[in-house]
């Protein structure tokens, strides 16, 4: 069967299963193991999550918000209560502006299927002026909340923060000296801690470092967390990895000598449940590009469904000439290697793979077979661990993958290049990397963004740092270039998205923009990239939080927006390229998330997402 027919294949079996899967009665459950056997078959594995259900004080009501999950049908209408009184009907949307309520008012929400109400949901939580504040535990005075990751690390349905503390002296790679230690910390939304990681002497501090991966990968319904560790690195329950007096740093505060490792958490105790040498190893440091220690330690993290139908970690080491990425499977308590790919290798040298690489990467099905490749800057490597492309145009800053032109079948690749001798921005088929469009070379094009931020046109707009106009997906020149080329965020009513840049967000227009927030008390990340700590579709309907550090490093302050939509979607969470996406966004040089699907003017109706959750 050709690619492009076996995805609507597979929803159109999906759907059917779904309508099948409803209550029945103790005989049918064989017939129901049997159902559900085939579901598994024939979709993604995904979180079982709760209803997300906030809300927010705005003026003299309160804005409440909800999922609809994956696993309902679009049709799904909810009963809303505000304590036990029913407030509300509401089957447009996943939201309601609750006028004259109490600050304080505490909300439930129940699906409505076949005429009668289903379970209650968790009660609300409260987003007082629009944010939600996570108490944070600072490991000490010169370290501030850096980059997070959402998973359920404990089953329950509700996501919890694992965020990521960097020291005052963490160093970028080509910078010489000693750093302080790296810690992980896992938090609930109250802040109760569930666990400290420290990744001791022998991981340096910095951005392109230590790159984390939370994700369910063994299908237990509880999200694991995975990096490279070494030596004295002690998990959550105070065990050390490896030797706990070895010190492999050399006099200039790099670490070119000692293990190397690869281990799993567990979400719930942060205990390590197993390490494994980490691949690639260093070996000879000058074959990554220098020899003191720049360009060796440059990593990269993914997670991907490979087989189209489990998660698969990805870790990968260099991006400048080398390049070596390598998949991993958790099943069963234990690592399996499932594939390695090295530009070095006697299958791919010379083939134009090697110093193709980003500071960031991305994961998607780029060939609608329903298995993800790894795009991985101006390449592509297959789910097999083949390359797929190279347009051999060299490393870049930024990248980004998604459906961004509705007219277009599949998906869409823009990204920006740091060769002066190379296009500065390109739009590339990510089937077979041709490129569409590109613009013309000029300098080291630092950032590049992708999406559809304006109501006025169908599909999405491109810009750069280097490049003066906006950019439409014909390459034509589209009008007035935005304020900033950072994040961008699903915040007010319509669908199309916002600018995202230090502590605020910007609605574009031609003319100028238009400030929607600024936030108060809070500080952005990674210096001049001005990221927060984590955006995306964490809780309430399907637009997105953005999760900003305050300025003291006690809390991390979750925003969200108050403005009520009629577009009803389902969860961007049940989406897995977009979750995927979460996972590797605190990879090095952050970038937002984009859906598998068009998410902006003009847009039909996304299908039902094809998952089962555990």
């Amino acid at each position: 069967m050709a690619p492009e027919l076996r995805r609507p294949l597979r929803i159109a079996v999906l759907t059917a299963l779904l309508a099948a899967l409803a209550p029945v009665p103790a005989a049918a459950d064989q017939a129901t193991a049997l159902q559900v056997a085939a579901l598994q078959a024939a979709a993604r594995q995904a979180e079982r999550l709760d209803r997300g259900l906030i809300s927010a004080r705005s003026g003299n009501g309160n804005y409440v918000g909800w999922r609809l999950l994956g696993t309902e049908p679009a049709g799904t209408a909810f009963a809303l209560y505000r304590g036990t009184t029913r407030v509300a009907t509401v089957s447009g949307s996943t939201n309601h502006w609750d006028e004259g309520a109490p600050a304080g008012a505490s909300y439930t929400v129940r699906p409505i299927v076949n005429g009668a109400e289903g379970p209650a949901s968790e009660a609300s939580l409260r987003f007082g002026d629009g944010y939600l504040d996570v108490p944070i535990q600072p490991p000490g005075s010169n370290y501030s909340a850096n980059d997070a990751s959402v998973g359920d690390l404990d089953g329950d349905g509700r996501l919890e923060f694992v965020l990521k503390w960097d020291p005052s002296d963490a160093k970028d790679n080509s910078r010489s000296g000693f750093t302080s230690n790296v810690y992980l910390d896992a938090y609930r939304l109250d802040g109760a801690r569930l666990w400290r990681i420290d990744l001791g002497r022998n991981i340096r501090a910095g951005q392109h470092y230590t790159q984390f991966q939370v994700y369910d990968y063994d299908g237990d319904g509880r999200a694991e967390v995975a990096m490279k560790t070494a030596d004295a690195t002690v998990d959550g329950t105070g065990r050390v990895i490896g030797s706990a007096s070895a010190d492999h740093r050399s006099s200039s505060g790099y670490v070119l000598a000692g293990p190397e490792y690869l281990t799993m958490f567990d979400g719930r105790t942060g205990a390590a449940l197993q390490t494994v040498d980490y691949v690639p190893a260093r070996g000879n440091v000058s074959s990554w590009g220098d020899s003191y220690g720049n360009r060796v330690d440059r990593f990269l993290a993914g997670t991907a469904y490979l087989d189209g139908v489990r998660p698969s970690l990805i870790m990968a080491r260099g991006y400048y000439t080398r390049s070596v990425i390598a998949a991993w499977d958790w099943r069963d308590g234990r690592f399996t290697r499932r594939w390695t790919f090295d530009t070095n290798s006697s299958t791919n040298a010379g083939r134009g793979f090697d110093g193709q690489g980003s500071h960031s990467l991305s994961v998607g099905d780029v060939d609608q077979d329903d298995r993800d490749e790894i795009v991985y800057g101006a390449m592509t490597v297959d789910d097999e661990g083949r390359g797929l492309w190279t347009t051999r145009t060299g490393h870049g800053d930024a990248q980004h993958l998604g459906d961004f032109d509705p007219a277009r079948p599949g998906l869409e690749y823009f990204k920006v290049s740091e060769s002066t001798g190379q296009p500065s921005s390109l739009y590339i088929d990510p089937r077979d990397g041709r490129i569409l469009w590109s613009t013309s070379a000029c300098c080291d094009n630092g950032r590049g963004v992708a999406g559809d931020i304006w109501t006025g046109r169908v599909a999405s707009e491109f810009w750069s740092s280097a490049v003066s106009e906006l950019r439409s997906v014909t390459g034509n020149n589209a009008g007035r270039k935005p304020s900033s080329a950072n994040f961008l965020v699903w915040w007010d009513a319509d669908p199309v998205r916002e600018l995202l840049d230090r502590t605020q967000i910007d609605k574009y227009g031609p003319s100028g923009d238009t400030r929607l927030l600024t936030a108060s008390g809070v500080h952005s990340n990674n210096g001049t990239k001005a990221v927060p700590s984590l955006s995306g579709d964490l809780l309430g309907d399907w637009r997105e939080e953005v999760v900003w550090p305050t300025t003291d490093n006690t809390r991390l302050r979750v925003y969200t927006t108050r403005d009520v939509t009629g577009r009803k979607l389902h969860t961007l969470l049940h989406d897995t390229q977009y979750r995927t996406a979460l996972a590797w966004q605190n990879t090095a040089y952050n970038q937002p998330p984009h859906t598998s699907f068009f998410l902006g003017e003009g847009m039909s109706a996304p299908p039902q997402p094809s998952i089962y959750v555990p």
